[in-house]
């Protein structure tokens, strides 16, 4: 057997690469603790057997599967929720429960999916969806919990990215993983500061108040880390910077948007080149040397997503 792409953290906790679209993108985290396992994250179908992969390598069976945690239903995150829970005949999945109705049928989100990245992407990126029947899905409202083998996993409703949202606080892992809440951190842009991490304002439920509120709320908790989705575990001394960055770019997102508001039909392309601008000037500032071609290519996919988010929120926007 190949070695699978994973990371050993502390704390029963062991950081996978999903490998989605591209390595170091999206993580999947497995939770182990008395012989009682999670997965926080699925990625899409297509990360499943990665998943099982780390699983077997662990010495963990798949009836030791307690739990699989989505902390959202975008396809990146809970895609391959379906495919997972069938091969771990004890799991549960616990999700929000805006987003429950999504997992038990999956065609809205697979449709809405669809509208946003094409046929074609859908196929090749995300694979099979499938559904998971309603008896085995725990919907976890703000403030729930869970033990996996005594070890409290406690939700927090996360708004501000998606309605659907939660955030899951590991108190024995001193963080919280954040699925998109506190943003993205892609390692190549990692200097010696530590992480840059942005938010994401990915369509259609972007909503700015509710992100600086969830941002706080998670600083608030006084943990340590921040285990992100895209992509690894931030924290320790930058968390404050993080945190402030974290508002500072939200800002400026907004910003831009009012200043393109009435752009017309050129009002997206103008959002994406001045979006990339911003990023190419944080990314100066934050000590980043990578060609500038290099960071445009990493950044684009979520410029343009970022982007048409924005554009939903602006298009909400009262007249005047």
């Amino acid at each position: 057997m190949n070695q699978p792409h994973f990371q050993d953290l502390d704390h029963g906790i062991t950081l996978i690469d999903a490998q989605v679209v591209r390595h170091g993108l999206a993580a999947s985290y497995l939770i182990v603790e008395n012989g009682r396992a999670a997965f926080v994250e699925t990625g899409t179908s297509h990360s499943v057997p990665v998943l099982l992969e780390v699983l077997e390598h662990k010495g963990l069976s798949r009836e030791q599967v307690d739990y699989v945690i989505p902390t959202h239903v975008h396809l990146d995150h809970a895609g391959g929720a379906g495919t997972l829970m069938a091969q771990l005949p004890n799991a549960r999945l616990v999700i929000h429960p805006r987003g429950a109705r999504h997992m038990i049928d999956p065609s809205r989100l697979i449709a809405g999916a669809t509208a946003v990245y094409g046929e074609a992407v859908m196929a090749r990126d995300f694979g099979t969806i499938l559904p998971i029947p309603e008896d085995r899905v725990i919907q976890a409202g703000d403030g729930d919990s869970v033990s996996l083998g005594g070890r409290e996993l406690v939700f927090l409703d996360t708004p501000g990215h998606a309605l659907h949202h939660f955030c899951v606080v590991d108190e024995k892992g001193r963080g919280i993983y954040t699925g998109d809440t506190f943003g993205i951190a892609y390692r190549e842009l990692d200097t010696e500061r530590g992480a840059f991490v942005y938010p994401t304002t990915t369509p259609v439920q972007f909503d700015p108040e509710a992100l600086h509120a969830s941002v706080d709320r998670l600083v608030a908790q006084g943990l340590d880390y921040m285990y992100l989705t895209h992509f690894g575990r931030v924290g320790g001394e930058s968390l404050g910077r993080l945190q402030t960055e974290q508002h500072e770019m939200i800002e400026e997102f907004l910003a831009l948007g009012r200043a393109h508001r009435r752009d017309g039909e050129g009002r997206h392309q103008a959002l994406c080149d001045g979006m990339m601008a911003l990023f190419v000037k944080r990314l100066a500032a934050h000590g980043c040397r990578l060609p500038e071609s290099r960071i445009r290519e990493l950044l684009a996919m979520d410029v343009e997503l970022n982007v048409q988010g924005l554009e939903v929120w602006l298009d909400k926007q009262p007249a005047g």
